[in-house]
């Protein structure tokens, strides 16, 4: 019987795997997989902010702050303020950047063909239903360990504050 190890390896495989080959089809065009993930979300609904992004790619801050910046420079993308949120950034996708989505979408067609092509539709529901799952359930025990964390940096600090005085 599978164990939570053994899911988690093969996700790791299977998910590294797929990065690589993504890579390898869209090195021709000078993108990355991550590159043409932050198009895709773009393209699902612009306007949206960073922060909105990180989210959205499962990723970290800093590293998308990264390629945003990098986006912004080949004039993929535009961030500027939120129109509501003066702290938050607003990245727009650029008519440059929906043409490279475009042609990075045809560039991984085939690949994205042979990823479906490995199971029967009410599979690909299910697997994608249980990524979904998993997805979720880790969002859940990241969530409480941060609030966690910051119940703990609350304490710490308010005792060094007392010890301070």
């Amino acid at each position: 019987m599978a164990t939570g190890h053994d899911i988690a390896m093969g996700l790791r495989a299977a998910y590294w795997s797929m990065h690589r080959q993504t890579n390898a089809h869209l090195a021709e065009r000078a993108a990355t997989a991550d590159q043409f993930v932050l198009l895709s979300l773009l393209v699902e609904q612009d306007g949206i902010t960073q922060q909105e992004l990180v989210r959205r790619a499962s990723s970290d801050p800093n590293t998308i702050r990264a390629m945003l910046v990098l986006l912004e420079k080949r004039g993929l993308v535009a961030r500027g303020q939120h129109p509501t949120d003066g702290r938050a950034r607003r990245v727009t996708l650029a008519r440059k950047g929906r043409q490279t989505h475009d042609k990075l979408l045809a560039q991984i067609k085939p690949l994205q063909k042979q990823l479906s092509a490995l199971f029967r539709d009410e599979e690909t529901d299910t697997l994608v239903g249980f990524l979904g799952r998993i997805s979720k359930a880790m969002a859940k025990l990241e969530h409480r360990r941060g609030r966690r964390r910051s119940r703990a940096s609350a304490a710490s600090a308010k005792c060094s504050a007392s010890k301070i005085r």
